[in-house]
This record gives structure tokens, sequence and C-alpha cells, in this order.
């Protein structure tokens, strides 16, 4: 089964980009579908093919399934507005013909653990369910793993569980929190689901798959608090609904609230492993609660650091809001503008930002928040930079320091002023059709605690200020005259 090309889909999503780098790393042909390819430039091996495509389009399937042997079916639409559930039943029947027309040998699909009887679960688990009935109805032989929640830096049920525990010491905890789960480290789910295409013929079907504890969320979270070195009392109510719990979430954790809404409400759900088939048929041993957040914990900044967040944004269908759009633990504020120039003249502009070029809209607020955060005991705007057109990973910009540089293509730069939290300034450039470009700029927030949220919510308007004219600005000297 190995042999021939592997497409996956969702490829952006947290557990897509995951994959495709094991497969990567496996020597396997990979294929990526995206509904916008440019989204996954520089994130795939030059090996790995990307074609524009879209589930909900059956024209562009056909270009997209040829010669593929395994399929990966790895997207959802919870994230959208209106009826989720029919859009994922549309784009897994539009998938599963394609594929069936295509000469597909296997589909592998990762849905979500649930109680037999459809009617006692709830819409989002039942859809999940459901995606793999439709699938199979193709005739194409389909593997489903159906799996709890995910332990890992940048899984929404963990960063969920994450951000309470972090920000209140005291919670008032719905039902939900005594409901049983067997939660899955990420690196278990990924060597599962990267196993499934190498089952023998015949081995198509069912399997639930999860982590050696079965446990309830409470236990979760105050797993996580004794390995932060937190205490935390979690008293438990029976009133808090499923729209209220996720308006209340949305209050204390970047969640945001339509999202939360469907997670809590099959969080109503217990969703344990009754069959030990997939212990017989796969090789993988799955950590315990234990090790997986504790492995999660210590790798938190990094996924951080290798998270593209103009790919998030892109795949996660949420509309603007005022405050950003909170994306895991951290809130997310991104902008773009397309300009009539080469990727290089694009980035130029970025390349001299701060020293004595400043920041090319607003100066003088920069240099107030420059002096404040002198008055605070910061660096300030003081050490301004080493070079004024060249730049290397590691040295300081003002008060930023250079994460990761590519030339031409992106810049981060990460906060060193005082703040109540940890923050990012990103910048990329894309080469679209046509000699243009398009420059994404980013800012990224993780609050430390409720005066985290309140510094972000209060400057928000000056941020968005600046942050426009900044951009504007840049564009402006992208395509003046050399």
């Amino acid at each position: 089964m190995t042999a021939g090309t592997v497409l996956v889909t969702g490829a952006t999503g947290y557990v897509g980009g995951r994959l495709v780098a094991a497969l990567e790393q496996a020597g396997a042909r990979v294929r990526c579908l995206a509904r916008r390819p440019y989204a996954l430039a520089g994130q795939v091996a030059a090996t790995t093919q990307v074609v524009e495509a879209d589930c909900l389009d059956p024209a562009t399937l056909p270009a997209a399934l040829a010669g593929v042997e395994t399929a990966y079916y790895l997207v959802h639409s919870m994230g959208s507005g209106g009826n989720f559930a029919a859009l994922d039943e549309a784009a897994a029947h539009n998938f599963g013909q394609a594929a069936q027309a295509a000469g597909v040998r296997r589909i592998v699909y990762l849905g979500g653990l649930g109680a037999a009887d459809e009617h006692e679960l709830s819409e989002h688990l039942r859809s999940r369910q459901q995606t793999g009935d439709v699938l199979r109805t193709s005739g194409v032989p389909v593997v489903e793993l159906r799996a709890s929640i995910v332990i890992g830096s940048g899984s929404l049920s963990y960063e969920m569980v994450r951000a309470l525990v972090e920000r209140l010491p005291v919670m008032i905890c719905p039902r939900w929190v005594q409901v049983r789960t067997q939660p899955i480290a990420i690196d278990d789910l990924v060597a599962y689901v990267l196993a499934a295409r190498d089952l023998p013929p015949g081995a198509e079907g069912v399997y639930e798959i999860g982590g050696p504890d079965v446990l309830s969320y409470r236990d979760i979270m105050l797993e996580y608090a004794r390995q932060r070195g937190l205490r935390r009392w979690l008293i438990p109510v029976p009133l808090l609904t499923p729209r209220l719990s996720s308006l209340w979430l949305g209050l204390v954790t970047p969640l945001y609230a339509r999202v939360g809404r469907k997670l809590i409400e099959s969080m109503r759900n217990p969703t344990v492993v009754t069959s030990d088939r997939a212990r017989t048929a796969f090789a993988v041993r799955p950590r315990p609660l234990r090790e997986a957040i504790a492995r999660a914990i210590s790798r938190e900044d990094a996924e951080l650091a290798a998270t593209r967040w103009s790919d998030a944004l892109s795949s996660a269908a949420l509309p603007p809001h005022w405050g950003g759009t909170r994306f895991g633990t951290q809130l997310v504020d991104s902008r773009s503008r397309v300009v009539a120039v080469d990727p290089q003249r694009a980035f130029a502009p970025v390349m001299r930002l701060g020293g004595s070029a400043g920041w090319y809209w607003g100066n003088a607020l920069w240099k107030l928040r420059g002096a404040v955060d002198v008055a605070a005991g910061g660096a300030g705007l003081r050490r301004g930079r080493r070079h004024p057109h060249l730049l290397r990973v590691g040295e300081a910009v003002d008060f930023w320091r250079v994460e990761r540089y590519e030339p031409d293509r992106l810049l981060r730069l990460v906060a060193e002023m005082r703040i109540p939290g940890r923050a990012w300034l990103q910048f990329e450039v894309t080469p679209l059709d046509g000699d243009r470009s398009e420059i994404r700029q980013t800012a990224i927030f993780d609050p430390a605690g409720l005066s985290g949220l309140l510094y972000w919510y209060a400057l928000y308007p000056v941020h968005t200020l600046i942050f426009n004219g900044m951009l504007r600005a840049i564009a402006a000297r992208a395509e003046a005259k050399p």
C-alpha cells in the first residue's frame, strides 16, 4: 500500500500539517489538496506537490486525485457558519465519488469517538461519524480512526484546558467537566494515521483509538495544573448550558465562541474506547496522559515558532471581529496588501524596519512606547539594529529580536519589551500571478492571565491604527521607483 501517491486533504490543519511532515520523512510521494495553495508555500518539501481543489467543488477533484493510491481525508467545516453538518456531508460525498472514479485504493479518515446510538450524540460528533458513513458509500475501502481529545500544543481542546487552568485559580465548572474521555497525544495520533495506509487489504473499517488513561476533563485540568505548579479549585455546578459555557469560555479563553459551543456540546458525550481492535491491528502504544501533557508543555515554544499564522487564518473560516482572531491561546491580528512588484522588492522595506529608519508610520507613538518600556526597566528603542538593511536570526531590532528570517519571504520578530505576556510581529511575502506579491503582517499575542487580556483589548485600537499605517507605508515603499 505504500508505493503510490498519497493525497492529504486538510494539510494546513493541526493534524494534517504534522501528517505531511511525517509522510515526507518516510519518503512517501505526497500530494496536498488545498483551496489556497499559496498557504503551503515554503511549508512542504520540494518533492511534495500542492494542487488547488475544493471538496465542495466536484469539478476540481479529478485532477487532484489522479494517480492517488491512498487519500487522507482530514477536512471538516466546524468553523464555518450555517449548517456545518450539511457542508461536511456534501464535501465527503463529492470526495468519495471522485476517489472512486480515480481508482483510489483506500481512504483514511479521522473521525470522533462517541456512543453508537447517533441520537445520543452531539451534532458535531454525529456529523463526524456521518462523514465516515458517506465516504464508505463511495465504494472505496475506508479506514476510519475515531479519537477523543488530542493533547498537544495547538490542539483546540488542549488549548482550552490550558487557558482555563492558567487564568482561573477558581473555576465554576458545568457538568461536562465530569464526563469521561480517553485523550491521546498528538504524536501518537499521527502515528496511527500514518500507519493506517500500511494495513493489509481487507483490514478497513472503524478503529477506536485513545491513550491508556480513561478520566474526566476535571482530571485533565488538574494534571495540567500539577505539572505547571498551579493550585486550582474546581467547583461543579449544574447550571451552565453549552451556550452559556461557550460564552463564558469566550470571555476567559482565546476560544472562538461558535466553535467553542460545538466543542462543549460534544463534551457531554463520553468519548472512550470500547473496542480493542486498534490494539491488535496497530503497533502503536500510546503514552499516558501525564507524559502527553509534559511533552506538550516542553514543546510549546517550538510548536509556536513553527506555526505559520497566515496558514492557520486562511484555513480557519473565522469571521473578523473586534480584538482580532483567537487561535489556540494566542490572539492574532492579521492584515495583508497586494503590491504590483516581485517578492524581492516587496520584502525590501520589511528588511529595513527599525533602527534609524523607524517603523514607517507613527514613529512618535513608537518612541513613546519605547520610553514607557525604559521606565518599566526594559530596553526601549535604545538598541537600534546592527545594520540598516541586513538581518540575521538572533539579533536585536529596537525592542524586538529576530526569531526567524527567510530572505524575500518571512521575518518574525519576538518582543523583548515589558508586557504581560509574549508577543510576535511577523511579515510574510507570497508571490502571486502577474508579477504581483502579497505582503501579510501579523501581530500575535499570548496573554499572561487577566492582565494580559486587559492589555491586548485596551491597546487594540492603537495597535490597529499603527499596524494599518505601517503596512500601507511598506506597500508604498515597495511600489515606489527604485
